[in-house]
């Protein structure tokens, strides 16, 4: 009963990748430092973007044949208030970058969701009750697909972020730390799932090796009294 009490190594090293896996992933989708211009070059059009941000040092209006419009400063990317700024945001969201976002977006939801059950597996829930191994095994579950979700996005934000004909200057940018972070908060979730299947499956193994001691337990007595008789 002792032993069963007690979380399993697996267990304890997956809540502390998970710890690192969220806050790489929460500070990867809020900063705004996903692709970022090399400072050096005095003369960069882009500073850095993120998911939801783009900040410029002097942008062009692509669609301003006559050059007479400029982007400077960061920018919220659906901001409503910067003229012409809603013009372009079929230029600077492409649809690789729609599907970058929406990809992290469900990893960040994932990460989430996973601390909600992980905080009740470190905290409230222990091996004795009896949905234990159905927790741990659902948040395995959603730190994998979060994890998926979100390699799929740093795979296609990889692939065609940098690529020519879309941010300016791209022979001088390179990919910054909110990418970085994005992508060993992924590999993290990764484990981290991995680490509580493995969990999972250990307590599985715990339960039935306590109901078959209890079963054998049962019996004894029911033995004896038959030679007893």
């Amino acid at each position: 009963m002792d032993e069963m009490k007690k979380r399993s190594l697996a267990g304890n090293v997956g809540i502390g990748f998970f710890v690192v896996a969220f806050v790489l992933i929460a500070v990867a989708f809020s900063t705004p430092s996903w692709l970022v211009s090399d400072y050096r070059i005095t003369g960069a059009k882009l500073n850095r973007l993120g998911l939801w941000a783009h900040c410029f040092r002097s942008l062009a209006d692509p669609y301003d044949t006559s050059y007479h419009r400029f982007f400077v400063g960061c920018r919220w990317i659906y901001d409503p208030f910067t003229t012409g700024y809603d013009q372009i945001r079929g230029y600077l969201v492409p649809p690789f970058m729609v599907a970058t976002q929406f990809f992290f977006t469900l990893c960040f939801i994932a990460a989430l969701l996973s601390l909600i059950l992980t905080i009740i597996y470190f905290s409230c829930c222990g091996p004795d009750q009896k949905q234990y191994v159905m927790l741990i095994k659902l948040n395995a579950l959603i730190l994998l697909v979060g994890g998926l979700c979100g390699g799929i996005a740093v795979i296609v934000f990889a692939s065609l972020a940098n690529r020519k004909g879309w941010m300016p200057g791209h022979d001088n940018n390179f990919f910054g730390f909110s990418f970085a972070l994005a992508c060993i908060g992924v590999v993290a979730c990764l484990v981290a799932g991995t680490l509580f299947s493995v969990d999972g499956y250990v307590q599985h193994k715990k339960k039935e090796r306590l109901k078959d001691s209890q079963a054998r337990f049962d019996m004894e007595p029911e033995i004896k009294g038959c030679f007893i008789n």
